[in-house]
């Protein structure tokens, strides 16, 4: 019985330190940290165009449903490969399906088909007018976006924009509490962009009612939006 009850006082004794340790070594709790965030914004043309271009085609046999549209693919790219030009005007082929049809008593009653070109790049003027001299296509989308090097410079003018933006709201933070400055805590950067383009002024089937006319297309602006946020230290 001694022998139990010493037993049970030594592990007493060692709980005790160990939560005395624990406390020791427990990380103070955080105080005075502010989190906040900026963004920067810059407002840029786009410079990209991409004019997508398709036809349908139906009827009972696969094979001359898919050869129809080979053909039609086939012209079309015959036609834009003559004012193709690397990065003002690029060509390349886009969805090319072949499904069965069914009927009204879930059978299979023939075969639809599609083919898509794609012609896109910074000159406007060359991609619409190959556009208008495609035959064989009509327009199914017109789209603008940002060139690769425009967003890398337009973003890294937003980033620098936000940085700042973030450091001036995070001084008058702690001024404003009666702190003399700030350290950084930790901090993330993201970036996306919004962009508005105008309708299109011409629909799918319009865009062939004159022989040869360039698509008509007007560009859009994009606001390149990059934000800054994280959390700072007042000291």
């Amino acid at each position: 019985m001694k022998n139990k009850i010493k037993l049970i006082a030594i592990g007493a004794l060692l709980t005790g330190a160990s939560g005395l340790f624990a406390q020791q070594n427990a990380s103070p709790p955080v105080q005075n940290v502010v989190q906040l965030s900026a963004t920067g914004s810059v407002e840029v043309p786009q410079d990209m165009l991409s004019i997508a271009m398709s036809t349908s085609r139906d009827g009972v046999d696969a094979s001359v449903v898919q050869s129809q549209l080979k053909s039609a693919l086939d012209a079309a790219l015959v036609e834009a490969k003559k004012v193709a030009l690397a990065g003002q005007l690029d060509v390349r082929t886009g969805n090319f399906s072949l499904y069965p049809r069914y009927g009204r008593d879930g059978k299979p009653s023939g075969w639809q088909g599609t083919a898509e070109l794609i012609l896109e790049g910074r000159d406007f003027a060359r991609i619409s007018s190959a556009a208008g001299k495609i035959q064989t296509l009509t327009v199914s989308n017109v789209s603008f976006s940002l060139s690769r090097e425009q967003r890398t410079q337009v973003e890294g003018d937003a980033q620098s924009m936000a940085i700042e933006r973030f450091k001036a709201r995070a001084g008058d933070i702690a001024r404003g509490f009666g702190f003399t400055g700030y350290t950084l805590r930790e901090v993330n950067v993201s970036a996306n962009d919004q962009g508005y383009t105008p309708r299109p002024r011409m629909m799918a089937m319009e865009a062939k009612a004159v022989s040869d006319a360039p698509v008509p297309v007007e560009a859009g602006k994009t606001a390149v939006l990059v934000t800054v946020s994280g959390s700072v230290q007042l000291k």
